[in-house]
C-alpha cells in the first residue's frame, strides 16, 4: 500500500479514501508515461475496492481490498488483492478487506513474472505452489513487514524456502519507513530457485538494487485456468521479443547486518522520522534533564529530524545539581540542537506556596 501508507486501519472503510487512492493510481500511471517511463513495468500497492459481491465471506460489491498494480505505457493494465490476510500480532486485515482470487502473471520480455503480496509468502499454499503451477521464471512479492528484533533471519530462511517451493528465483521486496506504531526495515531479498541469496539491501535505508537476472522464457505450454488454492492465471502479456544476451553488470551483493543494538536505534530513528514527516510537525521539543533518558531522546530526535528541528529546553529547580545541567548543555553542545534554559524554581516555590 505504497500509495496510501499501511495499515490504513479504518480509512479502508471510507469509500472516498479507497477513489481517492484508485485515481492516485491512475494518476502516477500516465505521470509514468509522462516522463519517459512508460514502458517500466512498475509494480505499486495501493487501496482498491472488489466489483463483485462476495457471497463467500458476507461482504457486497465495493468491499475494500489490499491490492497492487502493474502499470504499464500510462495504463494500468493488472490489478490483483491479497490472498492471504493476515490476523494476528498488529494485523486485523480479514476485519476490512476481501482477499483476491487470481493468480497474476505479467509476461515480460518473454519471462513470465509472478505477482504476490506479503502474506502470500508468510502463509502455506496459495499464490507461492500456484506459481509453480503457472511455470513462472519470476516470483516477485512485495511487502509491508514491520519490523521485529531478529525478524532478518526469519524472514531469509522464509524467502529461501519459498523460492524453492515456487521453483524459480524469487524477490522479496520490502518496505522501509514508518506508519503510525510500526516501523518498516526494508531488507529486500533476492534469491534464485535453490534459495541461494543473489541481493541482499541494506536495512533502514532507502535506496534502488539493480540485478541482472538470468531467468527462463515462459513455458510454450504456459498453463491457464484455475490452480493451486482455487487461484485463477490471470496473465497479461507485455512483451514476447526477449532482451539480447548480454554481459551482466550487476550479479548481486550483500548489505553488511546490523548488530542488535544498531537495528533497535535505526528503527527509532525511521520511526520518529515519519511520524514527524506524516504528521507535518517542524520541529521536535525535548526537555533535557541531563540525564540518560533526555539524552537519549534527543541523539534519536537529531538523527531523525536534524539538530537545527531539534529544540531542548532546560528546566532545573532547587533540586537540579550544577553536574545535570552542565550535562545538558554538553548534549546541546555536541549535537548541535537549539538549547535554552527555563528555570522552574520561582513557579514551583508559586506553587508550593498556594498549595504546599
Amino acid at each position: 500500500m505504497a500509495l496510501t501508507g499501511y495499515p490504513v486501519e479504518d480509512l479502508a472503510l471510507r469509500s472516498s479514501f479507497v477513489e481517492a487512492s484508485r485515481a492516485a493510481l491512475r494518476a502516477l500511471a500516465a505521470r509514468l508515461a509522462e516522463e519517459g517511463l512508460g514502458e517500466l513495468p512498475v509494480v505499486v500497492g495501493y487501496l482498491d475496492r472488489s466489483e463483485t459481491a462476495q457471497p463467500k465471506y458476507g461482504q457486497p460489491a465495493g468491499a475494500p481490498q489490499n491490492a497492487a498494480a502493474v502499470l504499464h505505457r500510462g495504463e494500468v493494465v493488472l490489478t490483483f488483492a491479497k490472498h492471504h490476510l493476515p490476523n494476528y500480532g498488529v494485523f486485523d486485515e480479514f476485519r476490512y478487506f476481501v482477499p483476491g482470487d487470481t493468480m497474476p502473471v505479467v509476461r515480460v520480455h518473454g519471462i513470465d513474472v509472478a505477482l504476490a503480496i506479503c502474506e502470500d509468502l508468510w502463509q502455506d499454499g496459495g499464490r507461492v505452489p500456484a506459481a509453480r503451477s503457472a511455470k513462472a521464471g519470476l516470483l516477485l512479492s512485495i511487502n509491508a513487514s514491520p519490523y521485529e528484533r531478529n525478524k532478518d533471519d526469519t524472514r531469509l530462511e522464509l524467502v529461501r524456502k519459498r523460492a524453492q517451493e515456487a521453483g524459480c528465483t524469487t524477490a522479496y521486496l520490502a518496505m522501509m519507513g514508518g506508519q503510525d506504531e510500526l516501523v518498516f526495515d526494508g531488507d529486500s531479498i533476492v534469491v534464485d530457485a535453490d534459495g541461494q541469496v543473489v541481493a541482499r539491501a541494506p536495512q533502514f535505508a532507502e535506496g534502488c538494487v539493480v540485478l541482472d537476472l538470468d531467468l527462463p522464457a515462459a513455458a510454450p505450454d504456459a498453463p491457464s485456468g484455475v490452480v493451486d488454492d482455487g487461484l485463477r492465471i490471470e496473465r497479461v502479456v507485455l512483451s514476447e521479443e526477449p532482451v539480447a544476451p548480454y554481459e551482466p553488470e550487476v550479479s548481486g551483493g550483500y548489505a553488511e547486518r546490523l548488530d542488535d543494538d544498531e537495528e533497535v536505534y535505526s528503527a527509532l530513528v525511521v520511526g520518529l522520522r515519519a511520524y514527524v514527516a506524516k504528521n507535518g510537525f517542524r520541529s521536535v521539543l525535548v526537555g533535557l534533564s541531563g540525564g540518560i533518558d533526555s539524552s537519549l531522546v534527543a541523539a534519536i530526535a537529531c538523527d531523525a529530524v536534524g539538530a537545527e528541528n531539534v529544540y531542548g529546553v532546560s528546566m532545573p529547580s532547587k533540586y537540579s545539581s550544577e553536574h545535570s545541567k552542565d550535562d545538558a548543555a554538553e548534549l546541546a553542545r555536541r549535537t548541535g540542537l537549539n538549547y535554552r534554559t527555563v528555570p522552574i524554581e520561582p513557579m514551583f516555590d508559586a506553587y508550593m506556596g498556594r498549595w504546599g
